[in-house]
């Protein structure tokens, strides 16, 4: 018997942000329960909090433990900004990813970020179209990168989206066009297609698939026999599983999960992504966060009531933080039954 779709309405908790209180008129969120399974992972009574608001476009959130605090980038401000209990919301690093002059090039920031195995913040840089490492502790951050990748067979990337960096140092990228003002008509432009890509620790970067539309989130299962890609075309609303090999080529692949249908009545597209240590996907898309299980069904959705970027879970995986459009969201899960 199919489990009905539940609506269960939620009050928002409100924060005091440093720079600007979230206005009150910002409705509810709303959990949307698809599957029973889901009921172990959120509890139906759960509060959608606002952290933090007045972003332009907010993505890349990354959970940084030893700092006990939330990073993430508001992309066309190109700013990162950090979050934490105490101090809320404060300017973390500016600018974040646009500090060469594109001759009529976008000026977007930073959008994806991680840290390597060494603690170094590693970032995808629209608007200087490059993968950079940050020349900085995470605790004193400045405006100083060393590039990391800049192109592809001599062409200059479109603009490095997110990233996911393997155990062993690699890391794999995807680069849609969304830092070029014309996206994929922009005339400086150079490579045709919309790749993802690995970066070796030894520089050579490969190209993994170029024939996804718009590349966009990516991330691996815990052994790193798995990757996963999201393509946010509202035509096209997927995401892609890929099976790797022992040297993290790829075997296979095949469809994760398709909802093109609920573009047209929801916002949002697929985008960024995080797992779980079970191997709960939560993926930004139509709607806000869709929850699938390993084999691609979907349990729920955290709805924001926004077109929600990203998210990341914290160290002991007790929250879900969600970039939404122009605020920074919370919600709590359960965390023995992740």
């Amino acid at each position: 018997m199919k489990f009905p779709i539940l609506f269960i309405s939620t009050v928002i908790l409100l924060f005091s942000c440093k720079e600007k209180s979230v206005p009150k008129s910002v409705s509810a969120g709303k959990i949307e329960v698809k599957d029973p399974q889901l009921l172990s992972i959120i509890d139906t009574s759960v509060i959608i909090e606002i952290l933090a608001d007045s972003f332009t476009w907010s993505e890349g959130p990354l959970w940084l433990k030893n700092e006990n605090m939330l990073i993430f980038t508001d992309v066309p401000a190109n700013t990162i900004y950090s979050w934490d209990e105490k101090n809320g919301k404060q300017v973390y690093l500016k600018p974040s990813g646009y500090t060469i002059i594109n001759p009529k090039g976008g000026t977007e920031g930073a959008n994806g970020l991680m840290l390597d195995k060494t603690g170094h913040l590693i970032l995808c840089q629209h608007g200087n179209r490059a993968v950079a490492k940050m020349n900085a502790p995470l605790a004193q951050p400045k405006d100083s990168f060393e590039f990391l990748a800049t192109n592809y067979g001599g062409k200059k990337f479109n603009s490095p989206n997110d990233l996911f960096i393997t155990k062993d140092g690699d890391i794999f990228f995807t680069d849609p066009p969304y830092g070029l003002p014309g996206l994929d008509k922009d005339s400086i432009k150079e490579i045709s297609f919309n790749g993802v890509y690995r970066l070796k620790k030894d520089g050579n970067i490969s190209l993994l698939d170029s024939t996804l539309s718009k590349p966009n989130g990516i991330v691996m299962s815990a052994d790193e026999k798995t990757m996963y890609v999201a393509n946010s075309d509202p035509d096209k609303a997927i995401w892609m599983k890929y099976m790797l090999d022992a040297d993290k080529k790829i075997l296979s692949s095949a469809l994760f999960a398709d909802v093109t249908a609920l573009v047209p009545g929801n916002k949002g597209l697929p985008d960024g992504m995080k797992i779980s240590k079970s191997g709960i996907i939560f993926g930004s898309g139509p709607g806000g966060i869709l929850v699938f299980d390993q084999d691609g069904r979907h349990l729920g959705t955290i709805n924001t009531g926004q077109a929600t970027a990203n998210c990341a879970l914290d160290s002991d995986e007790n929250y879900l933080y969600m970039t939404a459009h122009s605020y920074l969201m919370r919600v709590k899960l359960i965390k023995e039954k992740l």
